[in-house]
């Protein structure tokens, strides 16, 4: 998975890229760790995801949780197959999803 980062003021931007799953979530968790001071809202763009396993769910649910006492965060450009695990797993009802 390649993730890449883009800082506008206070808005966190990370752009994931490939599969998120439990090979990769630690990745994305310490890039999140690392990344999140300062940031008031996370903005994760999915476009060029192809897969998240359970393991990428618990990163964003964590994520999700740390973000709501500091401003949110959303999720966009979800493809069909990761908007599918979102509706079975019921993370659609919690994510903002754009």
């Amino acid at each position: 998975m390649t993730i890449s980062k883009t800082v506008n003021g206070t808005e966190l931007t990370l752009a994931l890229e490939g599969r998120l799953d439990t090979v990769t979530a630690p990745e994305l968790e310490k890039e999140l760790k690392e990344s999140l001071d300062g940031a008031e809202r996370l903005i994760l763009d999915f476009s060029k995801l192809d897969y998240i396993s359970s393991a990428g769910l618990r990163v964003l649910l964590s994520a999700h949780k740390m973000m709501v006492a500091k401003g949110g965060m959303k999720v966009t450009n979800v493809n069909e197959i990761v908007a599918e695990v979102f509706e079975v797993t019921g993370f659609a009802d919690i994510l903002d999803i754009a």
